[in-house]
């Protein structure tokens, strides 16, 4: 599904502002993104993390923000602006994996992704949407995962975080629309990152984090509404949904 009546925003239309971006798949888009001719604002917890990134392009400038401080987001946005340019597309790229251990039920490790993978989204929303609003162009970029497809072992806390994301994004898409503004919700697979480095478990299709990054530009340049990598993978955890939910807990169960 495309936001067809709606144009992906360029360069010239301002700045990209990505969260979670010290390491990883952030990392990689925002030089990506940086490569294309953006100007790229980036920011994470670490300070040091985010100056090596931003020490890598001219184009990269970091602003150390946490996405659970809601007011310190909208501060950063407007430095943002002030500092560098319009605020043209956000990345709300920011997340954790938490996974769940049972038959023990850690209230805290769903209350923790509910703050950075849920909340921590909205925050950058409301923190953006300000500017986007008032100049009636902008793109909302929601990164979710393809655990957000189907309830997967040990992903019950961020599996639904993602899920939601994905739900919220359809949601805001349409109502969004009219006011034009796009939104884009991005679902990856096994990405080769510092973070699924610690797996223990076999991660079909992993996909190098530099091409993972290019395949995720390529679709918001497309202002593709939904998009997922690597293909291979996405496509075959897209048709589970489609298995009675009897017969897919019976088989996950195993």
């Amino acid at each position: 599904m495309n936001n067809r009546k709606l144009s992906a925003m360029q360069p010239s239309d301002g700045v990209v502002w990505i969260s979670g971006a010290s390491s990883g798949i952030g990392a990689a888009v925002a030089m990506e993104m940086a490569e294309r001719g953006w100007k790229v604002a980036i920011s994470a917890r670490s300070s040091k993390k985010l100056d090596k990134i931003a020490a890598l392009h001219q184009n990269i400038n970091a602003f150390e923000c946490d996405v659970t401080d809601r007011e310190g987001m909208s501060q950063t946005a407007q430095k943002i602006e002030t500092e560098i340019g319009s605020l043209a597309m956000i990345i709300a790229n920011a997340g954790i994996y938490l996974p769940t251990h049972f038959p023990e039920f850690d209230v805290s490790v769903f209350d923790e992704s509910f703050d950075v993978n849920l909340t921590g989204t909205v925050n950058m929303i409301a923190a953006a949407y300000p500017f986007m609003i008032a100049r009636k162009k902008g793109q909302i970029v929601l990164v979710s995962s393809v655990a957000g497809y189907n309830g997967l072992p040990t992903s019950a806390a961020y599996g639904s975080t993602k899920a939601a994301l994905l739900n919220m994004g359809e949601a805001m898409a349409v109502d969004l629309a009219k006011y034009g503004l796009s939104v884009n919700m991005v679902a990856p697979g096994f990405i080769d990152t510092p973070a699924t480095q610690k797996n223990t478990f076999h991660m079909p299709a992993l996909m190098d984090v530099t091409k993972a990054a290019k395949a995720m530009v390529d679709g918001l340049e497309k202002n593709h509404t939904r998009i997922t990598f690597p293909k291979r993978f996405t496509f075959w955890l897209r048709l589970l949904t489609f298995l009675p939910r009897q017969l897919f807990v019976r088989l996950l169960s195993r």
